[in-house]
């Protein structure tokens, strides 16, 4: 696989990792406390990094091929995370026994690592804009760009 290849996978990690440090400067810098879905889509996020950046290991195009198709699939994960913040979750009193929260519960990252993955506030308190548009929405935007790179990246020619 070329060097391309190897270049978008790498945008897509590191697009990933920026969002999960502008989610980190928004909680402590700006005390903005996130929800359920917000630390599942950190998850994501984090996923989608680790996959891209496992299949740069690889030296043949299968590894890196399976990186962007899983990036793509976690990417989707991400679009309809986001898409449920967004349109059902915002509108609800608490997050507690959604997916979101049986998730990340049930693999205890909130209580290993609460800085990062700690469950902080309801989703509809963790509503907030940015420039005007709600921060899920523009978590559903970069979901949807990085799926887009990952496509890319699968649909190189070796």
């Amino acid at each position: 696989m070329n060097h391309t290849t190897g270049r978008l996978l790498n945008i897509t990690a590191l697009l990933s990792i920026a969002a999960v440090a502008v989610a980190l400067v928004s909680q402590y810098v700006f005390n903005l406390q996130p929800c359920a879905w917000c630390v599942l889509q950190r998850l994501i996020y984090l996923c989608v990094a680790a996959v891209c950046w496992l299949g740069l290991l690889g030296r043949t195009p299968f590894p890196r091929r399976a990186a962007a198709l899983l990036a793509l699939l976690l990417c989707a994960a991400g679009v309809v995370a986001a898409w449920y913040q967004y349109d059902v979750a915002a509108h609800l009193f608490s997050c507690s026994q959604t997916f979101a929260d049986r998730f990340v519960v049930g693999l205890g990252l909130d209580a290993h690592v609460p800085w990062l993955f700690g469950i902080l506030s309801s989703c509809m308190d963790a509503q907030v804009k940015v420039l005007g548009v709600e921060y899920a929405i523009w978590s559903l935007i970069l979901f949807c760009v990085l799926g887009l790179v990952s496509l890319a990246a699968l649909l190189r020619r070796p």
